[in-house]
């Protein structure tokens, strides 16, 4: 075989272009560790999402009862505000301003503003409402602000002083302010108090909750450790179901995938094992035929017989020879998943011509017309060359073998227009095939009782095998036009699904 130039550089250098690479190991993650993640992990960030909520939520609770007393202050206040001579006057008693004032926590700061703006009571630096945040007379407003460095929450409301005289159309009312503020010492407080009320418990209840949350998955995948105890507690040679009325119900489609596994698996082993003792036995006829002609040799002394034993010994090793190339093939043929198989499209035309070719001297030396018919175009299918090649041999084999002299054996390759087939047919005329027998001649080692054609019994098998491997039909049918009436024949006939890319096929099927 010729290597193209530059190739064997090429080969020279892949290795060392690889020899660091290492394949990446995959990291094998455990299922109680992914539960457990993501199931804490949702649990630990929303955690503080909690806290925060319920911080603001507690700022809000805490500050409506201090609110509606800054309120009340405001609408009392409001009450000692009259009007004398065009100016705003307070009728605010001392005492009444020590309880205004009267607070253990919080500073409370009060105003009042005259008509035309200026203080008349109260704290003068307490900070004026936004003149376009001026809301109706009488209605009570809240805001926050800033006193000497200080944050403050302040009630304000604007009260009409000429609200019980009557104006005209004309007239302006006469407004006044008055508001009440306080520092925010008593809200954070309960705030705080709210918190530590809401968040505390937690702190206890959360390493319970991981406690349990830990528990729950130990218990919940208890089942699987229980299976794995029980599966390597079997023997070896134990491919009996597993028992699925214990595991949960989540884990019962596992067992049963490893049940049908199992029965696979068993079947496997037992066809290995009846494929190992039919071939032990179909081997022990060859191999003691060969050891008594050897032996039988070693004592002759007349070269005729020494001749005559060796002959013996070269048809019995020919016979074992083909024997074992047969069990090969069959096993390889039994063992290659249709989805390991180097499949691409074949013209069926071509393939059987060639294998037609191989065996014209085979039917010269037995005088028997092998004949080859082919379709007029070219019949592509998807398939194994190899497979399909043995298969074909098999079935050539098989005609010549049982076809007797002066008779003829047809290879024939058509398309099937109407069921849109590729049909493969090797027509003989030799004993036939009993209806009755058609079925047990695919089995291995099986042979028709009264034939005296040698053979292992297996080529039919390999056939078989080799076209459920092609997802072909095979058919055993009379020989439609037998050349004499004891030997009626038989048609063996595949039926391959056509390459759907075969235009020319498709169109005659159109």
């Amino acid at each position: 075989m010729s290597v193209p130039p530059g190739s064997a550089d090429s080969d020279a250098i892949a290795p060392d272009s690889t020899a660091g690479k290492q394949p990446e190991e995959k990291i094998q993650r455990s299922l109680f560790g992914e539960i457990l993640d993501w199931m804490l992990a949702p649990l630990l960030l929303l955690w503080p999402m909690s806290i925060a909520i319920t911080y603001l939520v507690a700022k809000s609770i805490a500050n409506q009862p201090f609110d509606r007393a800054l309120e009340d202050n405001v609408l009392v206040l409001s009450q000692q505000v009259k009007e004398i001579d065009g100016q705003a006057i307070t009728q605010l008693s001392n005492p009444a301003r020590d309880i205004l004032r009267a607070d253990d926590l919080d500073n409370i700061y009060f105003q009042i503003k005259g008509l035309k703006g200026e203080v008349v009571d109260g704290d003068r630096d307490l900070p004026a409402p936004a003149e376009d945040d001026k809301p109706p007379a009488g209605s009570v407003q809240f805001r926050n602000a800033v006193l000497r460095g200080i944050d403050i929450r302040i009630a304000y409301s604007y009260i009409d002083l000429n609200r019980t005289g009557k104006r005209g159309p004309n007239k302006d009312p006469h407004l006044a302010l008055v508001q009440v503020a306080e520092t925010l010492e008593k809200r954070s407080l309960l705030a705080n108090e709210i918190i530590k009320g809401v968040i505390l418990p937690q702190f206890i209840i959360l390493p319970i909750a991981l406690a349990l949350v830990w528990f729950a998955l130990s218990r919940g995948l208890s089942p699987l450790a229980e299976l794995q105890q029980r599966i390597r507690a079997r023997r070896p040679d134990d491919l009996s179901p597993i028992d699925s009325r214990h595991v949960p119900e989540e884990i019962t489609p596992l067992v049963k995938s490893l049940n049908e596994m199992l029965e696979r698996l068993a079947q496997t082993i037992a066809i290995q094992k009846r494929f190992i003792a039919d071939a032990a036995h179909q081997m022990k006829t060859p191999l003691a035929g060969m050891r008594m002609q050897s032996e039988l040799a070693l004592r002759q002394t007349d070269q005729h017989e020494i001749h005559q034993s060796l002959a013996q010994i070269a048809t019995s090793s020919e016979a074992a020879t083909r024997l074992v190339n047969q069990l090969l093939t069959l096993a390889r043929a039994e063992n290659l998943a249709p989805t390991n198989q180097p499949r691409e499209q074949i013209d069926l035309n071509i393939l059987a011509r060639n294998v037609v070719q191989e065996w014209i001297q085979t039917s010269f030396a037995k005088k028997i017309d092998l004949g080859f018919e082919q379709d007029k175009n070219a019949v592509l299918i998807f398939g194994s060359p190899l497979m399909l090649r043995e298969m074909i041999s098999n079935l050539i084999d098989n005609a010549l073998r049982y076809t007797p002299q002066a008779h003829s054996v047809t290879v024939r390759v058509r398309i099937d227009h109407d069921e849109a087939l590729a049909i493969l047919e090797v027509e003989d005329n030799g004993p036939g095939i009993p209806p009755a027998e058609r079925e047990r001649v695919f089995e291995r080692f099986y042979r028709i009782l009264g034939s005296n054609v040698q053979g292992s019994g297996l080529g039919l098998a390999i056939v078989r095998e080799i076209a459920s491997q092609h997802d072909a039909r095979i058919q055993i049918l009379d020989n439609p036009q037998p050349q004499d009436a004891a030997h009626p024949g038989c048609l063996f006939r595949i039926s391959f699904q056509l390459n759907p890319y075969d235009e020319v096929a498709m169109e005659g099927l159109s």
